[in-house]
C-alpha cells in the first residue's frame, strides 16, 4: 500500500475482487472504467496484456472510495477524486515512474488531475475530448418512427460495420481508432467487443448502426450510434439507438448510457426525445512530455 490508503496490483483479477462492488455500485457514472477493464480482463486470458496495466485503489475506513487504471497504451482512467486526490495520485504515479498518454475522467476529476500532473512532471496537458453522459430513463420510441426494422448484425455484415465506424472515426476525429481499423487491429479496437445492431428499410438495406458494450456491472453503453451523412435527417438514427436501447433492456442491463457532443445539439435533443437524461460531463486530456535536450 502507498500512503494515503492507494493500494496498487497488477492483478486485474484481485484488483476486481477488491474493487468491483464499488464500480459497479455507479455503473453509469463508472462505465467507462468497467468496460475498459473488462477489456483489459479478458484479452489477458490470451495474450497477457493486462500484465503491462497498473490498478489502484483508493480505501478509506475499510471502503473503496475511488479507483484508477492505467492501460498498457498509457490511458489513465479515474473515477472521481477531489482536487487534493488528484495531486497526491500525481505524486505516486510520477514517484512510480509512470507516464500516461492521456487522461479520461469526469470534467471536474479530468482538469484537476491535468492541473496537478503539469505541477509534478512538467507535461503540457492538451483537452481532447468533451462530451455529456447520458442515462436512460424511460424509453420512448420515436414518433414518427421510420419505416422499417432493426436487425442485429452476423458476421456478413463485418465488412459495412467497419466501414461505418471507420466513417464514424473520421467524422468525429478519432485517428487513433482509425489507425488501429486501417491497420486491420479491429479487436484492439474499441469496437471489437461490441454488438452492433442495423436499421434498415422495408427493402433490406442497411441506413444506420448502433453498438453496445456486453452487460457488465449491470451498465450496457450505445457507442457509438452512426448513420451515413445522404442518410441522415429521416429518423434513422433515433430507431436504431431504440432498438439498441430495448436490447440491452432485454439482456439485463439496468443502466443503459451514452456519451453525446455538447456541440452538437440535434443529437442531445434525440437521445432526450427518446427517454435519456444528462448525467455527468466527462473530459480527456493528453499529455506532452517534450523531447529531451541533446547532450
Amino acid at each position: 500500500m502507498l500512503p494515503d490508503g492507494w493500494y496498487l496490483t497488477q492483478d486485474v483479477e484481485d484488483f476486481l475482487a477488491q474493487a468491483g462492488d464499488f464500480l459497479s455500485s455507479r455503473a453509469a457514472l463508472h462505465n467507462t472504467p468497467l468496460t475498459d477493464i473488462e477489456k483489459l480482463r479478458t484479452r489477458g486470458v490470451t495474450d497477457h496484456n493486462a500484465e503491462a496495466a497498473v490498478f489502484g485503489r483508493l480505501e478509506s475506513q475499510g471502503e473503496v472510495r475511488a479507483i484508477f487504471y492505467l492501460t498498457p497504451r498509457g490511458r489513465l482512467g479515474l473515477t472521481p477524486l477531489s482536487a487534493a486526490q488528484t495531486g497526491t495520485l500525481a505524486a505516486h504515479l510520477t514517484d512510480l515512474g509512470h507516464s500516461p498518454s492521456n487522461v479520461i475522467a469526469d470534467h471536474d476529476t479530468a482538469g484537476a488531475f491535468a492541473e496537478s500532473w503539469q505541477q509534478h512532471t512538467g507535461a503540457a496537458a492538451e483537452p481532447f475530448w468533451r462530451t455529456h453522459l447520458y442515462r436512460l430513463g424511460t424509453l420512448t420510441p420515436p414518433q414518427p418512427r421510420p419505416e422499417g426494422q432493426g436487425r442485429l448484425t452476423d458476421e456478413k455484415d463485418r465488412e459495412q460495420v467497419v466501414r461505418w465506424c471507420r466513417e464514424f472515426c473520421v467524422d468525429v476525429g478519432e485517428q487513433s481508432s482509425i489507425d488501429l481499423i486501417d491497420a486491420g487491429s479491429w479487436e484492439d479496437s474499441r469496437f471489437g467487443d461490441r454488438h452492433f445492431t442495423f436499421w434498415e428499410t422495408p427493402e433490406g438495406a442497411p441506413v444506420s448502426m448502433a453498438a453496445a458494450t456486453s452487460v457488465i456491472g449491470g451498465m450496457v453503453r450505445i457507442d457509438p450510434v452512426y448513420t451515413p451523412a445522404h442518410l441522415r435527417g429521416r429518423g434513422y438514427a433515433g430507431a436504431v439507438t431504440v432498438e439498441a436501447s430495448r436490447a440491452a433492456l432485454a439482456a439485463g442491463a439496468t443502466d443503459v448510457v451514452l456519451f453525446t457532443d455538447p456541440d452538437n445539439p440535434t443529437s442531445n435533443a434525440l437521445y432526450q426525445r427518446i427517454g435519456y437524461v444528462h448525467l455527468a460531463d466527462f473530459a480527456g486530456y493528453t499529455f506532452s512530455y517534450g523531447a529531451p535536450e541533446a547532450g
